[in-house]
């Protein structure tokens, strides 16, 4: 099967099986959140298994030692939709922080909301700065992990990084380690592309940073860090791509 058929069968795949859990899970919302968690969770180990069966991508995790059990920050680069499922199978309850234009999807608005996302206006400011911190220190209380993506959106690779300011307002704010995250999934699962790419989608936890820097020392830490990793990450998949079959 040509890789573009592969990848033909992956899409038509996801999207299949992405509708059938919005709607088969719906019956959980009427019960403990942590049946949603179970299904948010089901839903991503499905999407992992089509990558493996349809087009031969596999996943590998680096550096779960870097991540404590007890609540902390992970800050993550962001190339793919992948990347934004994951931590349903990586965390037992993700407190991720996402677009505010996402809880406008039908159904899927319903699932993120009943396992307590926290949506972010980017346009509006300091109030979705505030909205950002008051959601982070509930999810701390609880003692739920929290996931943010530094720049806030997806990022093709070689673009130059763009670390946005939500990240250090989280740092000052929480007292919490932060854990940047490395990865080469939009090697594999680039955005706005139709192909999906072979090979080994490796996501990296890299060691914590612990609270108590000054916010430049922080940022200047955490972009050197998770870009440096993810160039690397990048470049060995990028030469097993390019190497004779």
């Amino acid at each position: 099967m040509t890789l573009w058929l592969r990848s033909l069968a992956f899409n038509i795949g996801f999207y299949v099986w992405t509708v059938a859990m919005a709607f088969g899970a719906l019956p959980l919302l009427l019960f403990d959140r942590s049946n949603t968690l179970h299904a948010m969770a089901f839903w991503t180990r499905g999407v992992d298994w089509l990558l493996r069966v349809l087009v031969n991508v596999r996943i590998e995790i680096r550096g779960r030692e870097h991540l404590p059990l007890t609540p902390c920050v992970v800050a993550s680069k962001h190339q793919s939709a992948w990347d934004t499922m994951t931590w349903h199978t990586l965390l037992p309850d993700p407190a991720m922080v996402m677009k505010k234009e996402l809880m406008n999807i039908p159904l899927y608005s319903a699932h993120a909301g009943r396992i307590g996302m926290i949506p972010v206006d980017r346009d509006a400011g300091a109030v979705a700065l505030r909205g950002l911190l008051k959601g982070a220190q509930k999810a701390k209380a609880d003692g739920r992990h929290i996931v943010i993506f530094p720049e806030g959106t997806r990022s093709a690779i070689g673009a130059p990084p763009d670390y946005q300011p939500g990240i250090a307002a989280l740092y000052r704010s929480l007292d919490l380690p932060v854990v940047p995250v490395a990865l080469n999934s939009g090697v594999f699962w680039p955005r706005h592309r139709f192909i999906r790419q072979p090979g080994t989608l490796v996501l990296e936890f890299l060691p914590p940073i612990v609270p108590g820097l000054k916010r430049e020392a922080f940022m200047a830490e955490l972009e050197n860090r998770i870009e440096t990793a993810t160039d690397r990450l990048v470049a060995e998949a990028q030469v097993k791509l390019s190497a004779p079959a």
